[in-house]
């Protein structure tokens, strides 16, 4: 197979091709763009901004120290440190504004916004910076900033950069016209670069350009026109010269398993070379890498591409994880596969709690966007959901509401999605064959694998294959097991929590997405039939044939327009006790306590002054307290030595119940006390990470019952043996 011209002769090897100009330019010598800096705020932008949860949370009387801390160094966590200065009284917090220098490769927008909101221009430079860094990441905290600079670097975006290109339109189509008396120094000047790029951007404005360029006066003004009226050039961006680097001396391309040519052979080392040379040329260069991954996806079996990311990967690795070094993975990201994603997938849940390692876990999620595909999003969805990181939990959180907001669903939509199928058949079954005999797999209650004979008879597990087996067909399809086991594995814990969360939220499903994502999914099927279900205030279970039924096992319909919901048991009432002896005489066993499930109410006249004093005063295990936290309960912020001194579960919009601990928990080492002291259960306006306040009067009011049910069940778990 002729190897692509793009393997041989890589774009940053080539002379750059000549590029008509259509003449030569207007030029207008001496223009100066406006002075100064603004930040245009769009309605209630800077209020929401201004209530993004920081990280970091102080009380009064530890400003002063936590600001100590912040000065030598001991508040050495970036997203913390942005935190403080986001909540930090003014006259402590500003000083240290003016001198923070924060070195971060992870997306920084979010941490970037509550102290962009509070100090306005006061953080522009750090804000430009990090931006500039990180334009597809951190880039988006610049889009109500208006200067000259900043309209530079976004027509640079715009130009040049395809991955900012689109939050470049975004910045354009905000200021329009108001960016124009920026761009036209550039537009008109003797610099071929910035020129090329406001010319662009010129031309990406709609309204009065022309008009707008008239504060430079009207030789300016007429330039423009005649700018615009000027057919763009044709070709595309001419290429700097460019020599990339060396590889690292760590990676020796011929150590590598080079990926194998789909009509036989291998790609030769030089073209590996060439391969790597690519991953490692930063976006900002404008040099076009596409066509030696593409040339590379052509030629090359996709399985061996995504082995030889791995290898390069390993190696990495072996070399201790060296900076400067992301190319490998953005390169897991380019070629990798399912099985790639799932052996990924641990290691950026361990990262976090290494040295440095909160960067490179954030960058690895990008990898799994990247491979895409049920498999890898489904590990994305598990990190999001239950990682022991905070902010590796958030960041995963927000890659998958980037990816729900492209695709214009809710997280909870999205995450009905990214269910994979694994292959199964519409029976939410999957035949293995060994050629003389075959196996049919199924999944229980806790879509744990059960395996029968093609008769229907149930065996403890699949069997190895033996020698009366097809050689050909039995070891793949062990294999097959074996992947399913532990695919389903890595998804069973998230989705039947999902599923009870959903329960006790509240969550709806319209009719056509319970049928589609629910009832006749393959994998989803299995937890539909064991639960019972409500639509309005009718009740029904899923049947074994997919059809729906009532009590009584008639038929239910649902119009089109209906909503759907798991029921709670306070919702079912009476009902309870006859839907618990239909699972009863189907023997239907449930993937978490839903009929059985304990119902609670407030006593008569409990929690009007805020306060469930009957928990207070209560010694709990720390362990009880931390398995709260695997549900909707969430660990305070760290308070001095590193002490955690709440719980809190957010029950509403700014309403949030908080459990006030005696000593405390200490991060990193949470069985120091192994006993903890209930001081106090209020209800507040803020937790989670942020300092609880005052206890709020008549909290549960409005509160949902089901919600409140739920609460105090978690804490009568707490403090009954």
């Amino acid at each position: 197979m002729e190897l692509p011209k793009a393997l041989l002769e890589p774009p940053w090897a080539r002379r750059p091709a000549a590029q008509s100009s259509g003449g030569e330019p207007v030029l207008v010598p001496g223009l100066q763009p406006p002075d100064g800096r603004a930040i245009l705020w769009a309605p209630g932008e800077r209020e929401e901004w201004a209530a993004t949860r920081p990280y970091g949370s102080w009380q009064d009387g530890e400003w002063e120290e936590a600001a100590e801390q912040f000065r030598d160094g001991r508040m050495g966590y970036e997203p913390t440190r942005a935190g403080f200065l986001a909540q930090a009284p003014e006259q402590l917090a500003r000083p240290l504004l003016a001198a923070w220098r924060p070195e971060v490769t992870w997306d920084f927008d979010h941490s970037l916004r509550p102290i962009v909101a509070r100090f306005g221009t006061g953080v522009w430079d750090v804000s430009f910076r990090l931006a500039k860094q990180n334009p597809a990441g951190t880039g988006p905290v610049l889009l109500p900033f208006l200067s000259a600079d900043v309209a530079r670097l976004a027509a640079d975006w715009l130009y040049r950069l395809k991955s900012a290109q689109h939050l470049a339109g975004l910045w354009f189509e905000r200021h329009g016209l108001a960016a124009v008396p920026y761009l036209v120094p550039d537009a008109l000047g003797k610099r071929v670069g910035p020129r090329r790029n406001a010319v662009k951007a010129l031309r990406s404005i709609e309204g009065d350009v022309v008009g707008a360029a008239r504060v430079h006066g009207g030789e300016a003004a007429d330039a423009v026109a005649a700018l615009l009226a000027a057919a763009p050039p044709a070709a595309a961006p001419v290429q700097p010269p460019y020599t990339p680097p060396p590889l690292p001396a760590w990676l020796d391309p011929g150590s590598l398993p080079p990926p194998a040519l789909k009509d036989g052979g291998e790609l030769p080392v030089e073209a590996v070379r060439t391969l790597l040379l690519a991953m490692t040329v930063p976006e900002s260069r404008g040099i076009d890498v596409a066509p030696v991954v593409d040339g590379a996806r052509e030629v090359c079996a996709p399985e061996s591409l995504a082995a030889f990311a791995w290898a390069l990967f390993e190696a990495w690795r072996e070399a201790g994880l060296t900076n400067r070094s992301g190319f490998v993975l953005t390169t897991l990201g380019r070629f990798g596969d399912d099985d790639v994603a799932r052996r990924l997938a641990p290691l950026i849940k361990d990262w976090p709690g290494q040295g440095g390692g909160h960067g490179r876990a954030v960058h690895a999620l990008g990898a799994l966007v990247e491979i895409g595909g049920d498999v890898a999003l489904a590990q994305l969805n598990g990190i999001a959901q239950r990682s022991r990181y905070r902010g590796l939990r958030e960041a995963a959180e927000r890659k998958l509401q980037e990816i729900a907001k492209r695709r214009g669903l809710t997280s909870g939509q999205l995450a009905d999605r990214l269910v994979p199928d694994f292959g199964l058949d519409a029976d939410g079954t999957l035949t293995l064959d060994y050629g003389p005999r075959r196996f049919v797999v199924g999944f229980d209650e806790q879509l744990k694998p059960t395996v029968s004979d093609e008769n229907g008879g149930p065996r403890k597990s699949l069997p190895r294959p033996g020698a009366k087996d097809a050689p050909d067909l039995a070891p793949a399809a062990h294999q097959r097991f074996a992947e399913l086991k532990k695919d389903v594995r890595a998804v069973a814990s998230v989705q039947v929590a999902r599923l009870e969360s959903s329960m006790v939220t509240g969550r709806e499903w319209t009719v056509a997405e319970f049928g589609e994502f629910l009832v006749r999914h393959p994998l989803m099927r299995h937890l539909a039939r064991r639960l019972v279900w409500l639509s309005g205030d009718r009740s029904f279970r899923v049947a074994e044939d997919r059809t729906l039924a009532d009590l009584n096992d008639d038929a239910v319909e649902l119009p089109e327009s209906a909503s759907t919901r798991i029921a709670h048991p306070l919702e079912l009432g009476d009902y309870v006790t006859a839907w618990s002896e239909v699972f009863a005489d189907y023997e239907i066993l449930q993937p978490f306590p839903q009929l059985g499930r304990p119902v609670f109410t407030l006593a008569d006249g409990e929690g009007k002054d805020g306060r469930l004093e009957r928990f207070e005063g209560v010694t709990v295990p720390t362990g009880r307290l931390l398995g709260l936290t695997r549900n909707a309960w969430r660990r305070g912020a760290p308070q001095d030595n590193g002490i955690e001194h709440w719980i809190s579960w957010e029950l509403a919009a700014d309403v949030s119940v908080v459990v006030d601990l005696d000593p405390g928990i200490a991060v990193g080492y949470a069985g120091l006390d192994s006993l903890q002291t209930i001081e106090r259960v209020r209800v507040a306006r803020a937790a989670g990470f942020h300092v609880p306040s005052s206890v709020i009067e008549n909290g549960f009011d409005g509160i949902a019952p089901v919600l409140v049910s739920e609460l105090l069940a978690d804490l009568t778990s707490l403090t009954v043996p």
